[in-house]
This record gives C-alpha cells, structure tokens and sequence, in this order.
C-alpha cells in the first residue's frame, strides 16, 4: 500500500505531512505502508492508494483512483491518526 503526502511544491508542509502519517500507522500498528511526498502536479501519476493532504488540493485530486483525505491540522497527531484508521478501513 501507498501513501502520498501532497502539497503544493511537494516540499514543505508534504514532508510535515509525511512524518505525521508515519507516526500516526505507528501508533495503529500498520506496518508495511510505504509513505512518500509529491507536489499537485505530479501526484495524481505516482499510483497512489491514499493521497492526504490540505482540504485547498483535496478537490484537484478527488477526480483519480486514490482515495483522498484532506487534513485542516497538519500538527494535530489525533486527527491525522483517526483520517488515517478511517481510509485504510479500520473504523
């Protein structure tokens, strides 16, 4: 499984992004999901699962295959820890 954090450079708050999710499927207990970094642009290409990112590029990304999850606090371990449970289908 595939995890994209996207942002609009793929550099900044994707990064933050991406450390969130990995502590969040730590704390779940998820091993085995790869979690990378991509900007708007390229990310509907990377052949991705789940795409998370801010609810501003949610709407530019729903139109593919990934399911996508639009996270307001990127700072906010719980929220990022129940939208990540909630997509991978552990509710």
């Amino acid at each position: 499984m595939k995890i994209l954090a996207v942002c609009g450079m793929g550099l900044g708050s994707s990064l933050m992004l991406r450390m969130q999710v990995e502590g969040a499927l730590k704390e779940l207990g998820i091993a085995g999901v790869s979690v990378e970094v991509a900007d708007i642009a390229t990310a509907g290409a990377a052949g991705a699962d789940v795409i998370v990112t801010s609810p501003q590029f949610a709407p530019m990304l729903s139109n593919g295959p990934a399911k996508v999850v639009a996270i307001r606090n990127y700072m906010d371990k719980e929220e990022v820890k129940e939208k990540v449970r909630t997509a991978l289908g552990m509710e």
